[in-house]
């Protein structure tokens, strides 16, 4: 089954600015920015996608209940009817839902044994609309990899490769993490342990950061000041207790992609490395 990591999703407290954010520093673009379609998204506080030409990144504004950072991430497969059977088939205990046909790329949503959701769809869905439809494009910068973290990640990693046949990537022996690949983007299945946070706030299982790689990392940490210089409100979030500040960005740098850590201005995790 052909199966391509093509979606993400961040729920944030000014999803404008967010979206603008990986305009700026990442060269995502939107589909039809100023639309009157656009305009409703943002007074109805809907939400703005963009795209790096392969990956789509919804940034929906954060309603009532709603838990901001990234959320949830997208697969794309060719038989999307052929992935619901496997999944109702090998794990009768995860649920399939349909998806209210308002979302632009999610057709069913469903979840992993842990209860991580992902969203599943298949190209030329009626849904599918904005970044999510048209040929791809190229760009220097681009979505390299995410990062779930779990309390089993040795059966959570089984259960995305064998129902979508993600590759899974060499590593050494002692790495505890698993690299699953679609060939461009890499779903990164990492241990989560209470004792990782040690001298640092808490977080629950799942997504962790979002990876980009870049054709010059000097170049984006010089992008990102000048740009926190230019418009304060473009600054990344800051953890009150420095160190509690460098426990978190040692555990998001000891991602083996990553060579720069920073975080966008709702305080999601970016991970940057050199093509």
């Amino acid at each position: 089954m052909l199966t391509k990591i093509q979606h993400a999703a961040i729920v944030s407290e000014n999803f404008v600015r967010e979206a603008k954010f990986y305009e700026a520093v990442f060269g995502m673009k939107r589909s039809k920015p100023g639309s009157a379609e656009e305009e409703k998204a943002i007074r109805t506080n809907y939400a703005v996608s963009i795209s790096d030409g392969y990956v789509g990144v919804t940034v929906i504004g954060r309603k009532p209940g709603y838990v901001p950072g990234l959320h949830h991430f997208g697969i794309d497969v060719d038989d999307v009817d052929g992935a619901i059977s496997r999944i109702k088939k090998k794990y009768p205990e995860v649920a399939v839902l349909k998806r209210p046909s308002n979302r632009p790329f999610a057709t069913y949503g469903a979840h992993d044994p842990e209860g991580n959701y992902f969203d599943l769809t298949q190209e030329g869905m009626t849904n599918r609309r904005d970044v999510y439809v048209g040929s791809g494009r190229e760009q220097p910068r681009r979505i390299h990899h995410l990062k779930l973290r779990v309390m089993n990640p040795a059966a959570i990693a089984a259960f995305y490769c064998d129902l979508f046949d993600l590759q899974e990537a060499d590593k050494s022996l002692e790495d505890s993490n698993y690299y699953l690949t679609d060939g461009q983007v890499t779903l990164i299945i990492a241990p989560w342990k209470m004792s990782d946070f040690e001298g640092a706030g808490i977080d629950r299982p799942g997504l962790e950061h979002i990876g980009f790689k870049v054709e010059s990392v000097e170049d984006v940490k010089k992008e990102l000041s000048a740009l926190r210089e230019t418009n304060p409100e473009m600054r990344e979030r800051i953890i009150s207790e420095p160190s509690e500040g460098e426990r978190r960005v040692a555990l998001i740098a000891s991602c083996r992609h990553g060579q720069h850590q920073c975080s966008s201005p709702d305080g999601v995790f970016v991970d940057v490395l050199d093509r």
